[in-house]
Formats: C-alpha cells, sequence, structure tokens
C-alpha cells in the first residue's frame, strides 16, 4: 500500500514516525510552506513533519494552495492507496478523494466532541476528565466524516495541555497503524459509523485559540479558571491584567494554579500568605504555582513574591 502523509506540527510527527518505523510504504509528505521568523522574517522554518521527513529520505511537497494543478499533477504522480491526514488544513474534494482507499484523518478528541483546531486545549478547559483520539475518512465538512475508530484517554485533574498532547500523540500514533490495517484487510471498506450515531449530549466545539481566548475571567469560580489555566499551559498561556498599588498595568502569564479552600475576597483580590500566592476567583481562591510578568522570565510564584514588595496592594483584572 502506498501512503501520502499529511500533516505540519511535532504532534503529526508522532504518527508519521510510527508509520514509516512500522515499515508502511510512505511515498510523500505534504506539509506547510516553510514558515518565515527572526527579526525581519529572513529565516525560513521547515516545519516539523519536513524536518523528519528530510531526514528519512521521504519526498516532501509544500503547496501554498492545494487546487493548485501543479501541486496535484505532483500528487497524482505518487500514486497513493491511501492517505492519513494528521493536524493539517482542510482539504478539497479533488485531494481527499484521489486516493483509492480514501483520506482518513487521526483527530485528538472523541469526535463528533470537539470538532475544531484545538480539542485538546477545549477538552481541559472545560474540564472533562476523559479525551481520546479518532480516525474517520474525510468528506466535505470539517471534523464530520464516518468514524472508523476511537480509543480514550483519562485527563487528570492536574493534567495541562502538554500531558495530554504527549500522551495523544502516543495513541494517536497507535490507533493510525490500526486503522491503516484494518482498511488494508477490508480493501478500502472498514466498519464505520455516522458521527451522529456516537453524539453524546450538547456538541462542544474546539474553535482556534487566539490572544483574547486566553483571558483568565475572575468573575468564573476557582475551579473553572484552574482548568481554564491548565487548559492554556504550556503554550499559549493563560494571562491576566496585575494592577499595583499606583494603578500602573503589566500583562501577567499564569501557567499553574491549583484550588484551595480558602474563601475569596473579591474576585480578583490578591492575597500572599507567607510564601503563597492567592487570588480570589468568585468563590474561592487559586493558589498560583508558576507565573510570568511580562519581559521576565518565567518562574515559580514563591521566587515572584521574593522580588515584589507591597503585592497585596496590587489586584488583577
Amino acid at each position: 500500500m502506498r501512503i501520502v502523509f499529511m500533516g505540519t506540527p511535532e504532534f503529526a510527527v508522532g504518527t508519521l514516525s510510527a508509520l514509516v518505523e512500522g515499515g508502511y510504504n510512505v511515498v510523500a509528505v505534504v506539509t506547510q510552506p516553510d514558515k518565515p521568523v527572526g527579526r525581519h522574517g529572513s529565516v525560513l522554518q521547515p516545519s516539523a513533519v519536513k524536518q523528519y521527513a528530510m531526514q528519512h529520505g521521504i519526498d516532501v511537497l509544500q503547496p501554498e494552495k492545494m487546487k493548485d494543478e501543479l501541486f496535484l499533477s505532483e500528487l497524482r504522480a505518487y500514486k497513493a492507496d491511501l492517505q492519513v491526514v494528521v493536524a493539517f488544513r482542510m482539504l478539497p474534494e479533488v485531494v481527499w478523494a484521489m486516493p483509492r482507499y480514501g483520506t482518513f484523518n487521526v483527530h485528538a478528541s472523541l469526535l463528533p466532541q470537539y470538532r475544531g483546531a484545538a480539542p485538546i486545549n477545549w477538552a481541559i478547559i472545560n474540564g472533562e476528565t476523559e479525551t481520546g483520539v479518532t480516525t474517520f475518512f474525510l468528506d466535505h465538512d470539517i471534523d464530520t466524516g464516518r468514524i472508523i475508530s476511537q480509543k480514550r484517554f483519562a485527563i487528570p485533574d492536574d493534567a495541562n495541555v502538554e500531558y495530554v498532547y504527549d500522551g495523544l500523540m502516543k495513541l494517536g500514533a497507535q490507533l493510525c497503524l490500526e486503522t491503516v490495517d484494518t482498511i488494508l484487510s477490508t480493501g478500502g471498506n472498514p466498519p464505520t459509523m455516522e458521527q451522529a450515531a456516537v453524539a453524546v449530549g450538547q456538541l462542544k466545539p474546539a474553535p482556534k485559540i487566539f490572544k483574547d481566548t486566553c483571558m483568565i475571567d475572575w468573575q468564573q469560580p476557582a475551579k473553572a479558571v484552574c482548568d481554564f489555566v491548565r487548559g492554556l499551559s504550556p503554550v499559549p498561556g493563560a494571562w491576566t491584567t496585575l494592577v499595583d498599588e499606583n494603578g500602573r498595568e503589566t500583562v501577567l502569564k499564569i501557567f499553574s494554579a491549583r484550588k484551595t479552600l480558602t474563601a475569596g475576597q473579591g474576585s480578583g483580590t490578591i492575597v500572599a500568605e507567607g510564601k503563597r500566592l492567592l487570588i480570589s476567583a468568585s468563590d474561592n481562591c487559586l493558589e498560583i504555582l508558576e507565573l510570568q510578568l511580562a519581559g521576565k522570565k518565567r518562574m515559580a510564584a514563591a521566587d515572584f513574591l521574593n522580588g515584589m514588595k507591597g503585592i497585596c496592594g496590587c489586584s488583577v483584572k
């Protein structure tokens, strides 16, 4: 079976690596064009998938537009039997319908829940105790195709995005290999299920994360704020505005926090108890464990308190 792999970030490398090391015939990868980085954008940074492919002698295609005729011609030349997609952009039908066995996606949620660009973040932000990975055939709409298989993954109370990301990357790689084997053994017709048949409760979306998305709302209960922080840590990081006793404002990122039984003193109020930094939510306080002031390095809250005078005269908003 000839496989074309499509993906861009490190998350996709886990699955690509499993395919290559498992002896599957990956004839090419399709990934995003190199990204300009640096102060003037003069340095081009290849994607994680491209870097892996080049290290293993796999052909790389980097189309600007997925409907470009030159790209489509190059893609057809590989005569792929199957295409595997992990963390890539939306594909037009002319691409996903090209292989004889179709194209399937490895998605980091238990579809139909958390369709969208940031399923891991939103599952944690919403306080889920379980998530997983899904393989499904692509169709005309984003993340809506027929489900081939799923695997579940528990989310501990203190887990952040990094923990769940790593776990789902490994789980997704396993599920991908199982899915390829199933497709091969069934001649491209594995048992599938419509997503409507597995929907439970209200559907929760997973839209792209932007800077404004990451602003903490201290009017929320402590648990909700804690889940919000976990769901954005370590990248891009939940943030708030620190207001000092003179009214000066500074952006403060919070990477780690935990719920306490200490009653709040008004949303956004800061309380220092010895080496503990507490901030009031709408009910109880959160103990802040790791944070970063704008222009400073990430640090433990105890170190932050050592360098801050009059912290109890400050607040956040």
